[in-house]
């Protein structure tokens, strides 16, 4: 669409906010011939066409982006990665934080049990083995533990991702539950309604985060995005503990909370323990959550675009 619009008005101001930086779109919406033909082959076939076809795409990105008045990121370290990669100037880009809703602050619960809270879609890739293994690798060095610290499994599971060739991965997650004995510390919460979310967050003090990022995704470049749920903790006053995965490094750079080296289950249940050791820790991320939850309330967010939008409008009027 933004190709047709540059192509249809070579002199209209253009923007585009890219969520997922280094790249605007990451694979064609078809492949040139003879690559599409294996679109109905079976597995990894589709995928080695998708790679193979990726220097005509980048060169397709490039074009477009080169020709776009605003480029809006939601990090500094994405947009720093998008420039890098497109080839664009510094007056094209812009960096504008993710938005969140007003949510009313609410107390943290007492601390003890420290309670904590995984939060988003639940299907393979989001690094939920890793926090399930690092909580028994936290009991087994310090079983008094088990009767300190709780986690909730919270959101949605969507069928087309939670049933998959290997079975039912609800399943395989409440199996290794069970084998890790741990079904007395996890509790869940599937499938929230909207109206919930804000509730469901703020009864708990800390939000895991224990993304991964795609080894496949890395053959055609970094994923420097950020996350739904990061922007939930802060709109709720939560701090996180979360992996170094996509932009989160700089997302929690703020006194909010803590990263470890994504896959890492021992440096995860490390900081699981120091936060057990010192609960108040999570009052400090709090307060620095809280804060960040107001300074990116939507309309705020949306007075940042409006000042961009009129920059874009009334400033130069094309970059190429």
């Amino acid at each position: 669409a933004l190709r047709a619009l540059r192509e249809r008005f070579p002199k209209l101001p253009l923007t585009a906010t890219v969520h997922d930086p280094e790249r605007l779109v990451w694979r064609r919406a078809r492949l040139p011939w003879p690559l599409s033909l294996a679109s109905r082959l079976p597995s990894p076939l589709p995928q080695m066409a998708t790679v193979l076809a990726d220097p005509l795409c980048l060169y397709e990105e490039r074009q477009l982006a080169r020709s776009l008045t605003r480029l809006v990121t939601l990090t500094q370290s994405g947009s720093d990665c998008l420039k890098q990669r497109m080839g664009l100037r510094n007056e094209q880009m812009v960096v504008i934080a993710h938005g969140n809703l007003l949510i009313p602050p609410a107390p943290l619960p007492d601390l003890n049990p420290l309670k904590l809270l995984y939060f988003g879609f639940i299907y393979r890739g989001k690094g939920i083995e890793d926090l399930l293994e690092a909580l028994a690798m936290t009991f087994m060095h310090k079983p008094e533990l088990k009767q300190q610290l709780t986690l909730t499994l919270a959101g949605g599971s969507e069928p087309e991702m939670a049933f998959e060739s290997g079975g039912s991965y609800l399943h395989l997650l409440r199996q290794r539950i069970e084998q890790l004995g741990l079904e007395n510390s996890i509790a869940w919460r599937l499938d929230l309604p909207a109206s919930d979310i804000a509730t469901v967050i703020q009864e708990h003090h800390v939000m895991v985060l224990p993304y991964r990022e795609s080894s496949k995704l890395k053959l055609l470049g970094q994923l420097r995005g950020t996350s739904g749920a990061l922007s939930w903790a802060a709109a709720c006053g939560r701090g996180v503990i979360t992996s170094d995965a996509r932009s989160f490094a700089e997302e929690v750079d703020h006194g909010n909370g803590v990263i470890y080296p994504q896959g890492n289950v021992a440096a995860l249940a490390a900081e699981l323990g120091h936060l057990c050791a010192d609960p108040l820790m999570a009052v400090r991320w709090a307060e620095h959550a809280q804060q960040i939850g107001q300074e990116r309330v939507w309309s705020e967010t949306a007075e940042r675009f409006h000042q961009m939008f009129k920059s874009a409008c009334w400033g130069r009027t094309h970059v190429a």
